[in-house]
C-alpha cells in the first residue's frame, strides 16, 4: 500500500457581501465569530475528506489476513460510520479488539532464512504467534465515553477446540476470529465489531509519527537481553520519549508485578498519547501516519471507519476516558504448572454491564464502605508525611479497610482517587469524603485495592490550612 498526496488547485472564489446599516454593524463581531467557526469546521471536514480520498484512491484496505467466511462472520457486519458528509462520525457504540504482536522466529513455522545467520532473534513483521498485548476498546458516541479494558495475556480461559489456556494463545491457534470468540466468551458474551493487530515494529513508528509522548517514567529501568537485542535503559522522571524509548517503557516487565505492572504502564502511555496527540489536526495527518505503519497493521476496519474512530477520539473529553483491567489474581505455583492471571468471574458481569452495556442479572452495586479496600500511596515527594488525619477522615466516613501501600510513582500535584477495579461510584464517594483530588477510572493503583488514593502535594497544602485556622480563613 502506498499513499500519495496530490496538491489541488481551486480557482473558485466566494464573495461575501455584508450589510452596512447601523443595525448590522452592532452584530458584526458575532457574525464574524460564527463565520470563522463555520469556516474552520468546513476546513476540518474538507481536510479529513481529502485525507481519506488520498488514501482510498491509492491504497488497498489495511487488512492483511485472509479470513474465511466463517471467521469473518464472527465480527459484526453493520455499519459503524455515517454516510455522505457524516462519513467521519460514529453512528453507534463500537467494540474494537486490539492486539499487539511481538513475534520472534521460533514463533512462526517458516522463519525467514536470513534470520538464521544473525546470531540473535530479531522481531519479525508478522501477525502470527502469541498476542503480547490485548485490549478491548469501546467507542461510545451516545454517552461520549471511551473505555479501554486491558486483558492480561496470561489470563487463564477456555479456547474453543483447545481447552484451558492462556488467552494470548487464541491468536496463535486461530488468528483474530478465534481471539474474538474467546474474549467474547470470557467477557459475558460482549459483541466484537472489528479487530486491529499491530506488530511491535509498528508501535515505535506510530509513536514517532504522532510526535512522541511525554510521560513520567516511574523509576529507573534497565534490562538487557542479548538474545533479542533488547536493551532498555530509561531514567526516572518526566520526559519526552521517542518511539524507541516509549517501546522500552511498554516492554519492561522486570519488577514484582510482571505483566500487570506492564499493563499499568501501557495505560499510562495510552492516556498520555490520547491527551497529547488526538486532536482535529490528527485527521489531516492520517495519510502520513498510515503510510508509516501500513505494513505493520492488520485490521478489518475500512478507512472510513478508521477515520470515524480517530475523529471520535479527538472530540472525547479526557475525563470521559476510562481504563479498566479484568479483575483477578496471580496463580500460585501449587495450583498450576504455569503462571496465570486467574480472572474473578463473579465480578466480570457487573463490569461489562456498567461499561459495555451488557445485560446482566448481576447489576453494579455500590460497595459498602466498610468492605471497600482502600490503599494509600504516597506521591507527595516527601518522606515525613503524616497520613493519620487522612485515615481518620476516612474512618469517620465509614471506611474500615484502610492500609498504606508501596508507591513507585513520581510526585503528583493533585491527588488521584483511582478506581482500581472500575468502581467509579465508590471512588467518587471517597473523593467526596476527603474533599480532595480527582477521580480516575484506571488500573494504575495498588493491585489488591478497590480504591487507591495516590496522595499528591495538594494534601500537604490542605493539611497546612486545616492546622492553621487563621490562615484557612484567607485562602
Amino acid at each position: 500500500m502506498t499513499i500519495n498526496r496530490t496538491p489541488t488547485n481551486n480557482s473558485d472564489t466566494i464573495k461575501v457581501s455584508l450589510p452596512t446599516n447601523k443595525y448590522s454593524r452592532k452584530s458584526q463581531p458575532g457574525r464574524w465569530l460564527w463565520f470563522w467557526m463555520g469556516m474552520t469546521g468546513i476546513a476540518l471536514v474538507s481536510a479529513a475528506a481529502g485525507a481519506l480520498l488520498a488514501v482510498s484512491l491509492t491504497s488497498k484496505p489495511l487488512m492483511q489476513a485472509n479470513l474465511s467466511a466463517d471467521e469473518a462472520a464472527v465480527f459484526d457486519k453493520n455499519r459503524i460510520a455515517g454516510n455522505g458528509l457524516r462519513f467521519s462520525e460514529l453512528t453507534r457504540p463500537v467494540n474494537i479488539l486490539v492486539m499487539g504482536m511481538s513475534v520472534l522466529p521460533p514463533d512462526v513455522s517458516q522463519p525467514p532464512e536470513e534470520t538464521k545467520e544473525l546470531g540473535y532473534l530479531p522481531q519479525l513483521n508478522s501477525f502470527h504467534g502469541l498476542a503480547d498485548v490485548i485490549l478491548l476498546i469501546r467507542f461510545d458516541p451516545q454517552n461520549k465515553k471511551l473505555v479501554m479494558l486491558s486483558i492480561p495475556r496470561d489470563t487463564r480461559t477456555m479456547i474453543e477446540g483447545y481447552g484451558m489456556k492462556k488467552v494470548n494463545a487464541a491468536n496463535r491457534e486461530g488468528g483474530p476470529a478465534l481471539s474474538a470468540k474467546t474474549i467474547s466468551n470470557l467477557l459475558n458474551g460482549v459483541a466484537i465489531d472489528r479487530y486491529v493487530r499491530i506488530n511491535v515494529l509498528g508501535v515505535n513508528k506510530l509513536i514517532d509519527a504522532l510526535g512522541g509522548v511525554t510521560v513520567n517514567v516511574p523509576k529507573d529501568m534497565k534490562y538487557q537481553d542479548d538474545s533479542q537485542h533488547l536493551y532498555i535503559n530509561l531514567k526516572a522522571g518526566r520526559q519526552h520519549l521517542n518511539g524507541d524509548q516509549a517501546l522500552q517503557l511498554l516492554r519492561y516487565r522486570r519488577d514484582e508485578l510482571g505483566d500487570i505492572g506492564r499493563i499499568q504502564r501501557q495505560q499510562m502511555v495510552m492516556r498520555a498519547l490520547m491527551e497529547q496527540s488526538l486532536n482535529p489536526g490528527t485527521l489531516t495527518q492520517l495519510p502520513q501516519i498510515l503510510n508509516v505503519v501500513k505494513e505493520n497493521i492488520d485490521t478489518n476496519l475500512t478507512l472510513e471507519e478508521l477515520l470515524a474512530l480517530v475523529g471520535f477520539g479527538s472530540r472525547t473529553n479526557r475525563s470521559n476516558m476510562q481504563m479498566l483491567m479484568i479483575p483477578g489474581r496471580f496463580s500460585n505455583p501449587r495450583e498450576y504448572d504455569a503462571s496465570y492471571w486467574l480472572p474473578k468471574h463473579r465480578k466480570i458481569p457487573a463490569m461489562m454491564s456498567q461499561y459495555f452495556d451488557i445485560e446482566s442479572v448481576e447489576l453494579p452495586q455500590v460497595t459498602n464502605p466498610e468492605r471497600l479496600r482502600v490503599a494509600i500511596q504516597d506521591r507527595t515527594g516527601r518522606d515525613d508525611v503524616n497520613f493519620r488525619p487522612l485515615i481518620r477522615r476516612l474512618q469517620r466516613a465509614g471506611y474500615g479497610r484502610i492500609y498504606v501501600a508501596k508507591s513507585l510513582g513520581l510526585p503528583l500535584k493533585v491527588t488521584r482517587i483511582v478506581a482500581q477495579q472500575g468502581d467509579g461510584n465508590s471512588a467518587e464517594s471517597v473523593r467526596s469524603a476527603l474533599q480532595l483530588g480527582e477521580v480516575r477510572v484506571e488500573s494504575t493503583g495498588n493491585l489488591n485495592s478497590d480504591i487507591s488514593i495516590q496522595v499528591g502535594q495538594d494534601y500537604l497544602d490542605q493539611t497546612k490550612l486545616l492546622s492553621n485556622p487563621v490562615e484557612s480563613q484567607y485562602p
